[in-house]
């Protein structure tokens, strides 16, 4: 499985590149507005740093405008993966752009039958957003179910389940034992995977019992 970082943080893209945890980075709007940050150099900064796919989204609705954006966007470096909405327009510009070489991430999928539109658009990402079904008292890891039973009954499809709105350790796990190609979230969730009490309990006691031997490795 790979893991993408849903951040525009520098530093903690920084971080999980240096750890060996990052395959990936997705942005959208609402993370570039958060970061206070002017979008395209940032897009250029992240895509120096990581060298799998950087998703750049785009801003506007309607096809001739996104189809623009896009096409703006993915000059910006080889590893761009345009992000567009799952639209008619959005699965318009995916076909587009994808006939073209472009990656693209479709994203805010809420159902199965949305993914299999994105897949015979040409989509290389989509995006079924898991956490935000879980708030309106639906089980999201049920649609990365069925979104796979149905690629899985089509070799013809390449497009890759990137499971996005990501809120806890739960649904990473859930995804890897799906089968799920790519998870996206937060770096403060990858770092939940780090931390069991166990290890931390036994870390402790291997630093106590090392400090009796009053030795030193250097």
């Amino acid at each position: 499985m790979k893991f993408f970082a849903d951040t525009s943080d520098i530093d903690a893209i920084k971080d999980l590149a240096d750890c060996g945890m990052l395959d990936g980075v997705t942005t959208n709007p609402s993370i570039i507005a958060k970061s206070g940050r002017e979008f395209i150099p940032l897009i250029e900064e992240i895509c120096g740093i990581c060298a799998g796919p950087v998703s750049a989204e785009v801003a506007s609705t309607d096809f001739e405008t996104m189809m623009k954006e896009g096409e703006k966007l993915a000059k910006i470096a080889d590893n761009i993966a345009v992000k567009v909405p799952l639209t008619e327009a959005g699965l318009k510009v995916c076909k587009n752009l994808s006939e073209g070489g472009t990656m693209v991430n479709v994203t805010l999928c809420f159902s199965p039958l949305q993914a299999l539109l994105a897949a015979k658009a040409g989509a290389t990402f989509i995006s079924p957003f898991v956490g935000r079904l879980d708030d309106i008292a639906q089980n999201g890891m049920d649609l990365i179910g069925d979104i796979l039973t149905i690629y899985d009954q089509y070799p013809d499809f390449h497009t890759e389940v990137l499971v996005a709105s990501v809120r806890h350790p739960a649904h990473i796990l859930e995804s890897a034992r799906m089968g799920a190609d790519v998870v996206t979230c937060p770096p403060s969730v990858i770092k939940q995977l780090y931390k069991h009490p166990l290890t931390d309990k036994g870390l402790a006691g291997f630093v106590e019992d090392w400090k009796k031997t009053g030795q030193s490795i250097l």
